[in-house]
């Protein structure tokens, strides 16, 4: 009782939150110096017609940015705001459909790529942070704190065409851009191979440069926890090695785990934008960063509300997983 008592108090908290967070992102892109109204004139004018002063005006209005003034930016929230309650995210400016059917007809190819890409980094990452921990200052320690650097350092682009100008362009192993083969027509099983096969270098990009912060956490957590006392005290019981680092120790270097779980959410929807930008994928990033760049401003919104609320969510999943985790943690 007391769980679902703190669960409507925190989802009454982020209501607030999101309010908050949508005002702050609405007034935001209002003023940004992108102007979508603005590009579109311009691209007529570069045709060759010409847009009368009526029609500039009329355009403004239409698409409810008349009125750039703190008053004029208040109502068009307010408007939007009264759209959301009916479960409307508007209209995108640029794909000229609803921001809903845009965010899901991309969401899932990023949804897809960080979902493998998660698996594979808790596979690798944390297995290679426990052991870096427990063989301190050896071979296999100093080789996981050069692959940390390694992820640590490298960016995202940078690292992204090495590996595609070697297992693409030069060994031709893997496809060097897109999702699909467009001269291979592909159904069924033989699809989800060919989407696989575009996917292993965006995919291996991200987990190589994403296991080095994981393994980091977790060797740090596992040091500060094989010095405690309890550690020494399960030890001299005269317990097995294995058993003092799985049972013991491993399961209280959780709860820091556990907190970075809080972004885990909003990170398999959100897209890894510069990735697939170098890899010319069509996840949600991709679009996001094209509506960003040509001012759309109902897809930023609706975009950005959608990752709130999952971050929101994150982090109260979170909390109710320390409960499971260390059963001391009590939630109020």
């Amino acid at each position: 009782m007391s769980n679902l008592k703190y669960i409507a108090k925190r989802l009454l908290y982020s209501i607030f939150i999101l309010l908050g967070v949508s005002l702050i992102i609405y007034f935001l892109i209002r003023l940004m110096p992108v102007d979508f109204i603005q590009d579109k004139i311009n691209a007529i004018n570069q045709g060759g017609a010409t847009v009368s002063e009526e029609t500039v005006t009329a355009m403004y209005e239409m698409y409810g940015l008349g009125d750039n003034s703190f008053m004029g930016i208040m109502k068009g929230y307010f408007n939007w705001l009264v759209a959301l309650a009916h479960f409307d995210l508007g209209t995108s400016f640029v794909h000229g459909i609803p921001v809903a059917q845009v965010i899901v007809e991309h969401m899932g190819v990023s949804f897809a790529i960080a979902l493998i890409a998660t698996v594979f980094e808790f596979m690798i990452a944390i297995p290679l942070g426990i052991t870096a921990a427990t063989h301190q200052y050896s071979l296999r320690d100093y080789v996981v704190t050069i692959l940390v650097m390694i992820g640590i350092s490298l960016p995202s682009f940078f690292f992204g065409n090495i590996l595609k100008d070697l297992f693409a362009l030069k060994l031709g192993w893997f496809p060097a851009s897109g999702l699909v083969n467009a001269t291979v027509s592909n159904s069924g099983f033989g699809l989800i191979l060919d989407y696989l096969h575009h996917m292993f270098i965006p995919v291996l990009t991200i987990v190589i440069l994403s296991i080095g912060p994981r393994m980091r956490m977790t060797r740090a957590n596992m040091l500060e926890v094989m010095n405690s006392d309890y550690i020494r005290t399960a030890r001299a019981k005269g317990l097995q090695e294995r058993v003092v680092i799985n049972k013991h120790a491993f399961r209280n270097t959780l709860i820091p785990l556990v907190t970075s779980l809080a972004g885990l959410l909003p990170s398999l929807f959100s897209g890894a934008i510069i990735t697939e930008q170098v890899f010319n994928l069509p996840g949600i990033g991709n679009i996001a960063l094209d509506a960003m760049n040509r001012g759309d401003i109902p897809f930023i919104m609706g975009y950005n509300m959608f990752l709130a609320l999952l971050s929101v969510l994150g982090v109260l999943l979170a909390d109710l997983m320390y409960g499971l985790v260390d059963p001391r943690v009590k939630l109020e």
